[in-house]
């Protein structure tokens, strides 16, 4: 089950069930839009990989126990600031390679 991180990882931002703004990498690390562009470079900092934008799960029971309400967001904050030098030395080599080859 995705886990719907609270916060951005490197900022701190906060993040609710149905931001758009949340991005997750395929291993559910969660940065905000803003980081993954302007700091992270669409490199995540902890596998190399590429981010997509987190789903949003229905708030509402729709279809039997598949809802916000009977799964709820995760309420543990990992805020863990990127140092930019260090990431823009890993990520410079993986920049240029599509998220979907890495």
């Amino acid at each position: 089950m995705l886990q719907l991180r609270p916060t951005c990882e490197h900022c701190d931002t906060a993040l609710p069930p149905a931001s758009a703004e949340a991005r997750i990498c395929s291993f559910e690390c969660t940065f905000c839009a803003d980081c993954v562009e302007s700091v992270l470079h669409d490199v995540c900092p902890n596998c190399g990989g590429g981010f997509v934008p987190r789903p949003i799960r229905p708030a509402q029971r729709r279809k039997g126990d598949n809802f916000l309400g009977h799964y709820p967001a995760s309420t543990i904050v990992r805020h863990r600031p990127v140092d930019a030098a260090a990431h823009d030395a890993f990520a410079a080599s993986l920049r240029a390679v599509p998220p979907a080859q890495r």
